[in-house]
C-alpha cells in the first residue's frame, strides 16, 4: 500500500510466503565495484555497476533478492506475485532480484522504475520463486515510492505498464490492477485462488483513511473478519485478508515479514517486525545505514538464537486460539508501538526491549492448556510444518538464555 499525503508518503507491505521460510533483515553497505565485475543474482549472473547504494532488505533466507526494502536515498519498494497468460521463462531475474537491483542502483523512485524495466527487457524474469515448491514461478508487480510520490509498475514477462501515484492511495496484491494492461493478460484461475481481489478491497479501504504509519500497520494486521480470529477456507486458508495465515489445500501462504515507512523530504523512517504474522508481531524502528547484530542467519529449521524463530513460539501458539491468547499481550504491544511510531528510539534499544517483551509474552501465552479452536485440516497443516522445522512442542527454560548469548547480547 502507499498513501501520498501533504509532505509525506506512507508505504506498507506484508510479505506472504511459505510458513517455514524465515525472512531476514539484511543490511548491505554502499560499495564501489571493480570495472567489468559480474553479479550473481538468485539464478543468473549480470553485469555489475560501478557503485551500489546502501540498502536495507527484507529477504527470504535462500534468495539473493528481497521482498521489501529501502535505500540510503529514501526509496522504498515492495513487490507482489501476479499470474499472467504470458510465458514464464525457465530462468532470468526474479521479481525479488529486480527489487534489490533497483534499490542498489537508483536514487529516486522513477530511476528505480527505469532500472527494473531496463533489466526486465534485457534479461527477462524467470526461475523458481517458491521455498516448499522451488519450481513455483510468477510475474511481478511493484510499488516504488519516495518522498515525492509513488509508482505502480506491473509486468507480464518482458512487457510492463506504469501508473504514477501523485495523490491519494493505491494498493496492489496478487493480480494485475492497471486495467488496460490487465485486459487479455490476466491468468484468471491462479489469480482467483490468490484471493487478490478480496485482500485489495481491504487494503484500498484501509489506506484511504490512513494518515500515519500506525494506520497502515493496523491494515497489515487486518484478518478481514472484524476480529483477531482469522477465517480459514478449505482451499485457500486465510489468504483472503492482509494478515495472511496458511493452511489451504489448493493455495497456502503465510505473512512472514511486515514493513511500514514514512518518506519525507527531511528523510525516511522505517519500522519492521522482522518476524512473521503482524497480528502477533511488534513494529520496531530500523535505519538503512545502521546494521544490527541479529545473530546467525535464520533458515527453515528452528534456531532459538534467531528472532524470527523465537517469535514463532508465540505466533504458532496464538494461532490455536487467538481470541483467548492475543489479548494477553496485544494491549501492551500496541501501547509500546504507539510510542515508537511517535518518537522512534535507537534501533538497538528498541530491539533489545522487544526481545524482553517477546520472552515475557511467550511465557504468558503458554501458561496453562489451550484447546486448538481451528478446523482439523488447519491444525494438521501446521503440525506438518512444525515437524519439518523441528519446532519444539513448547518453549523451554533455556530459550531466553540461549537468545541472550547471540550477537554479543543483542537480540538475534
Amino acid at each position: 500500500m502507499v498513501a501520498v499525503r501533504d509532505g509525506k508518503v506512507l508505504f506498507a507491505k506484508n510479505s506472504d510466503r511459505d510458513p517455514n521460510e524465515a525472512q531476514l533483515l539484511d543490511w548491505q553497505p554502499r560499495r564501489s565495484n571493480a570495472p567489468g565485475a559480474r553479479l550473481k543474482c538468485t539464478w543468473i549472473e549480470i553485469d555489475q555497476v560501478p557503485v551500489t547504494n546502501a540498502v536495507l532488505l527484507s529477504r527470504p533466507f535462500w534468495m539473493w533478492g528481497a521482498e521489501i526494502g529501502a535505500n540510503e536515498h529514501g526509496v522504498a519498494i515492495g513487490n507482489e506475485a501476479v499470474f499472467t497468460l504470458a510465458q514464464r521463462e525457465a530462468t532470468g531475474l526474479t521479481g525479488m532480484d529486480l527489487l534489490r537491483l533497483a534499490l542498489e542502483r537508483a536514487s529516486t523512485a522513477i530511476e528505480a522504475v527505469e532500472v527494473i524495466t531496463s533489466l526486465l527487457e534485457q534479461h527477462g524474469q524467470g526461475g523458481g520463486c517458491g521455498h516448499e515448491h522451488r519450481n513455483f514461478s510468477y510475474h511481478n508487480s511493484f510499488i516504488v515510492a519516495d518522498a515525492e510520490g509513488a509508482y505502480v509498475l506491473e509486468t507480464a514477462a518482458r512487457e510492463w505498464a506504469l501508473e504514477p501515484v501523485t495523490t491519494g492511495t493505491r494498493s496492489i496484491s496478487n493480480g494485475l490492477t492497471i486495467a488496460a494492461f490487465a485486459e487479455g493478460r490476466t491468468e484468471r484461475t491462479r489469480t482467483r485462488f490468490s484471493r487478490s481481489r478480496e485482500r485489495r478491497a481491504i487494503t484500498e479501504a484501509g489506506a484511504a483513511g490512513a494518515q500515519s504509519v500506525a494506520d497502515l500497520a493496523a491494515v497489515l494486521r487486518d484478518h478481514g473478519t472484524g476480529s483477531a480470529v482469522p477465517h480459514y477456507s478449505l482451499l485457500t486458508g486465510g489468504m483472503g485478508a492482509p494478515c495472511m495465515h496458511a493452511s489451504g489445500l489448493a493455495a497456502a501462504s503465510q505473512t512472514t515479514a511486515s514493513w511500514v515507512s514514512e518518506l519525507t523530504a527531511a528523510g525516511a523512517q522505517h519500522w519492521v517486525t522482522a518476524t512473521a504474522a503482524p497480528c502477533t508481531g511488534l513494529f520496531k524502528p530500523v535505519r538503512v545505514g545502521e546494521p544490527l547484530d541479529l545473530g546467525p542467519q535464520a533458515t527453515d529449521v528452528f534456531d532459538p538464537r534467531c528472532l524470527w524463530w523465537r517469535h514463532e513460539l508465540l505466533h504458532r501458539r496464538c494461532l490455536a486460539d487467538p481470541a483467548r491468547l492475543l489479548p494477553r499481550f496485544a494491549a501492551e504491544r500496541d501501547e509500546v508501538e504507539r510510542g515508537w511510531f511517535a518518537a522512534p528510539p535507537e534501533p538497538t534499544v528498541a530491539f533489545a526491549e522487544a526481545d524482553r517483551l517477546l520472552d515475557r509474552w511467550t511465557d504468558e501465552v503458554w501458561r496453562g492448556d489451550a484447546r486448538d479452536k481451528r478446523p482439523r485440516w488447519v491444525h494438521r497443516y501446521w503440525q506438518v510444518r512444525a515437524a519439518r522445522a523441528a519446532l519444539p512442542t513448547r518453549p523451554t527454560a533455556t530459550t531466553a538464555a540461549t537468545a541472550a548469548t547471540a550477537g554479543g547480547g543483542e537480540p538475534a
